[in-house]
């Protein structure tokens, strides 16, 4: 063994090849079960693919960049389920293409902002920040107020999404533009940080609950 082991060490070649196949195993033995894992994760109750309002609201998001300053998951501490809520599931960004986890904190996490201010805070928020948070670094969007959503580009994204797998119905594709007609794309951005952690675990039940329907598929708030 000792002589087998000396002659691996001493070949260049023949340890190169071997250490590219051990890692190569060692890497399929950690990704392969993940691949099943990921199709076998459920949407949490209640759950469902965005409507249309809101999908124009998330994809304003990220146009806008703000996931560059928020992330979107709270992470299992003690410190941060205190502060935001209930940690993260998988089950809850099944339909996030991309999921908007993250890790960069400027501002809070947004993953249970929904519900927690009114739809007037967020207005004024997102048009002056520092009319509400007078300490807040957070640049001013108030061009969002002016700028109607396009319900064109709502459509094409909703196609996109059906055909990606999310379970949005023709009709509901036909009816995308009509939804979104007359209003600006900061009613859009309200309306998608209004329904953020909505169907999140609420209580110890629930956070049990959660977790057990999590587990076949491997267990995996304010504003700034």
């Amino acid at each position: 063994m000792g002589l087998g082991h000396e002659k691996i060490e001493k070949n260049v070649g023949l340890l190169a090849v071997l250490t590219a196949v051990a890692v190569s195993l060692g890497g399929l033995a950690e990704i392969v079960p993940l691949m099943y894992q990921a199709e076998a994760i459920e949407p949490l109750p209640g759950v469902e693919p965005y409507p249309a309002l809101e999908l124009a609201g998330r994809d304003i998001y990220i146009r806008e960049g703000c996931y560059n300053c928020h992330s979107q998951m709270v992470r299992t501490l003690r410190f941060e389920t205190e502060r935001y809520g209930h940690y993260s599931l998988a089950g809850e960004s099944v339909y996030d293409r991309p999921f908007q986890w993250g890790s960069k904190r400027t501002g809070p996490d947004l993953a249970r902002v929904g519900g927690r201010y009114s739809d007037d805070w967020h207005r004024v928020h997102l048009v002056d920040p520092r009319a509400v948070v007078p300490e807040s670094n957070m640049p001013a969007f108030p061009w969002l107020q002016t700028t109607p959503v396009d319900g064109a580009q709502v459509t094409v994204s909703m196609q996109a999404l059906q055909h990606l797998g999310d379970p949005y119905t023709d009709e509901q594709i036909e009816q995308a533009a009509s939804d979104v007609r007359g209003k600006t794309e900061l009613d859009a951005v309200v309306a998608y940080l209004q329904g953020l952690g909505r169907h999140a675990p609420r209580g110890a039940a629930a956070a049990s609950e959660a977790a057990a329907a999590a587990e076949p598929a491997g267990n995996p708030s304010g504003e700034g």
